[in-house]
């Protein structure tokens, strides 16, 4: 699927029989928690692959993504995929945890302590749990159909997942793109579709935004899901439901498409509550 010529990559030379060249490693595979079966056949799962950084595609406050190119030596088996890496401890880290991180829990009351004291050790804590609870998110979502990036796999702080783009260039965020009049009614059909399913599955966003949907050809695709609600679970619930309705509905709006966010928020909301 997101196979790429990648010629300099595709015939380096392993140095030695113990390491890849400088800059590259064998690929983690074998060690990380893998993504839901059954899995793309574009992901590479041989242990002989090599694991070469491409560079940073985003930056952010919480982790940063880089574009990590993954091919199995001597073959044309290879991908390209985001690496979303968390930042740790010596790092600033979730300045609004609190609210996202009600109704988590840890098994440990040390860990709980160390978590909201926010010690070195509790912020590591913090760290791992935001790439497990995003990584286990996007498992769920991608089981329930929902258009976001399949996960391939979860390293201690590292998640890798398919990325969405070609040719090494991502697909833009629906903030920064420019579709066409005609085309928000299918946009905003897709938008509420995830959102339903979400909400009958019991879940928000919490974080939703045209900042986070990329416009992959006519495709949205919802991204950057550490944040994930439980809408009943956690007390905020129905406010992060409410703010991420409000937002979409307002960024339609202003590009010509109306949306009643009263009226889709009843939807939703209807919908979340559906299961009781």
């Amino acid at each position: 699927m997101y196979d790429n010529d990648f010629e300099s990559l595709e015939g380096a030379p392993l140095a030695d029989a113990e390491a890849p060249p400088e800059g590259q490693r064998w690929s983690t595979w074998d060690v990380a928690t893998h993504g839901p079966a059954p899995r793309p056949d574009w992901v590479v799962t041989e242990l002989g692959a090599v694991d070469a950084d491409l560079g940073v595609l985003k930056t952010g406050k919480e982790a940063d993504v880089h574009l990590l190119h993954r091919w199995l030596p001597g073959t044309n088996r290879g991908v390209v995929m985001a690496a979303k890496r968390y930042r740790t401890g010596e790092h600033r880290l979730f300045h609004r945890d609190a609210g996202y991180l009600e109704g988590r829990r840890v098994r440990k009351s040390r860990e709980m302590r160390a978590m909201a004291r926010r010690t070195a050790y509790g912020k590591e804590l913090i760290a791992g749990q935001w790439a497990g609870a995003e990584f286990a998110a996007l498992g769920r979502l991608w089981e329930l159909g929902l258009p976001v990036p399949y996960p391939v796999q979860l390293d201690a702080t590292e998640m890798l997942m398919e990325f969405i783009g070609r040719d090494g260039v991502a697909a833009p965020r629906l903030a920064s793109a420019r579709p066409a009049r005609e085309a928000l009614p299918d946009l905003f059909e897709q938008l509420r579709a995830a959102l339903l399913t979400l909400a009958g599955a019991g879940w928000t966003h919490g974080d939703l935004s045209p900042y986070n949907i990329l416009l992959d050809g006519d495709r949205l695709v919802l991204i950057d899901w550490p944040q994930i609600v439980d809408i009943i679970g956690n007390p905020q619930g129905f406010t992060f439901l409410e703010r991420d309705v409000t937002t979409m509905a307002a960024w339609f709006t202003s590009k010509g498409y109306a949306v009643d966010a009263g009226v889709l928020l009843a939807d939703v909301v209807a919908e979340a509550t559906s299961r009781w």
